[in-house]
């Protein structure tokens, strides 16, 4: 048989399917440890950072340059799309994805050691700076691939929607393992949370990292990409060639993704110096919040993506927009009622007009690029939107608060998010239920 012949030869159905339940174990554990390690930062943050490193600040203003160092992890992120993008359409999904992996978790691991101000001024401020620059150009990788590593296993068109809603799930789980890393090392450590409670689930990624390596390095390569090798269609510069043929795709899959992006940070992450330091909640009881809305997430992400498949990536995509605009002004009415019962509803409630655009989004961002140039044009596209939303968010969150003292502020952000969403959605694409094996492939 020529090469050709293998690479495009089917395998039996029962090695096929074992195949894919491989690659969905390993793209959602993949993307698990990368989004424990990326939000563990946003956790982090608002509780810890912005006394540690910038204690001579107001408490706002510490938490306002926290943020900033926050921040420089999304910028980063579009340029991990770029560079792993790259490899991910040259050399493969599987190899860029263990690069991905080992890049996040080490540098996650090192923000557990980094000195305090205390203990060499600003230049704690500096190397934290550093640390999530190298943490977003790893995160900025793994999206890409993991979904692909999933989609592109999956033989029929009916199901891609739930398929690629796995990975997505890495998002939740992340962050539920994040904040349950973070309540439990507060409980032990309590008055010395901010001496050295804080540092242990920043290390415990090490351990993360060896599970996930294991999984990772069991798995085959995707059919497609063995394909497009095959017939020797691998693209030179798949990112030049992408943005020069699919530039519209690039940018409404970014301007798409503002309203499940920007609020999503303000709800995971500005919560807590909103919960703290406005409406005075203990820091565990948030913890906790955060922690039930990630088990909820679980079940209506996979849920959407399910639904789509049904109803139309497009018109799911939609709803949850919509939904999420108007939301913003419940979640801060509620939190701003003080009361606990009525904070544990927003807080827990705040992701699922989230999740009803995170569970399509994987399959409507992806399906739009053609198979050789998918991993680049996919990353991109998803990750600049981390430069114009998701990083920003919680920057322009505290910054309306310091100027108008009020939550619904932020409320309207939150609403123009969700019209630039509408807007672009609404634009895209829909190839629900369609064949995209070659859809856009024009060399």
């Amino acid at each position: 048989m020529t090469t050709l012949d293998i690479a495009t030869t089917p395998l039996p159905e029962a090695e096929h399917q074992a195949q894919l339940r491989r690659a969905l174990i390993a793209s959602t554990v993949g993307t698990t440890i990368e989004w424990y390690d990326f939000l563990l930062y946003s956790t982090v943050t608002g509780l810890v950072f912005g006394k540690l490193f910038f204690p001579k600040s107001d408490p706002l203003v510490g938490v306002l340059e926290a943020f900033a160092i926050y921040t420089v992890g999304f910028i980063a992120r579009p340029i991990g799309a770029a560079i792993f993008g790259h490899y991910g359409d040259r050399i493969g999904r599987k190899g860029a994805l263990i690069a991905t992996l080992l890049l996040t978790g080490l540098a996650t691991a090192a923000v557990g050691l980094v000195p305090t101000y205390d203990q060499i001024g600003i230049w704690g401020a500096v190397i934290l700076t550093v640390i999530r620059f190298i943490q977003g150009v790893g995160v900025g990788g793994e999206w890409g691939g993991s979904v692909l590593l999933s989609m592109e296993w999956a033989r029929t068109n009916q199901h891609r929607g739930f398929i690629t809603s796995w990975p997505q799930l890495g998002g939740p789980a992340g962050l539920l393992l994040a904040n349950i890393a973070v309540l439990v090392f507060s409980r032990l450590s309590g008055d010395q949370f901010l001496v050295w409670g804080w540092r242990i689930p920043f290390l415990l990624s090490l351990v993360m990292i060896a599970i996930g390596l294991y999984i990772r390095l069991g798995i085959m390569e995707t059919p497609t990409f063995r394909r497009i090798v095959a017939e020797n269609r691998v693209a030179r510069v798949p990112v030049l060639e992408v943005i020069k043929r699919q530039p519209r795709s690039i940018i409404l899959a970014a301007l798409a993704r503002m309203a499940e992006q920007a609020p999503a940070y303000i709800y995971l992450a500005f919560v807590f110096a909103y919960g703290t330091q406005v409406i005075h909640q203990d820091r565990d009881f948030l913890l906790i919040c955060l922690i039930c809305a990630g088990v909820l997430s679980l079940v209506t992400i996979p849920l959407a993506g399910h639904l789509s498949d049904r109803i139309g990536r497009k018109r799911m995509y939609l709803i949850g927009s919509v939904l999420t605009g108007l939301f913003g002004f419940v979640y801060f009415g509620l939190l701003n009622t003080a009361a606990p019962v009525l904070i544990f509803i927003a807080i827990v409630l705040s992701f699922v007009p989230h999740d009803l655009m995170y569970g399509p989004q994987a399959a409507l961002i992806a399906e739009c690029f053609t198979p050789r140039l998918r991993y680049s044009g996919c990353s991109i596209g998803y990750q600049l939107s981390s430069v114009i939303s998701g990083g920003p968010a919680p920057l322009i969150a505290t910054a309306l608060l310091a100027a108008t003292g009020s939550g619904y502020a932020i409320a309207l952000y939150i609403l123009f998010c969700a019209v630039v969403s509408i807007a672009a959605t609404a634009m895209m694409p829909d190839y629900t239920n369609k064949d995209i094996s070659e859809e856009h492939d024009r060399p």
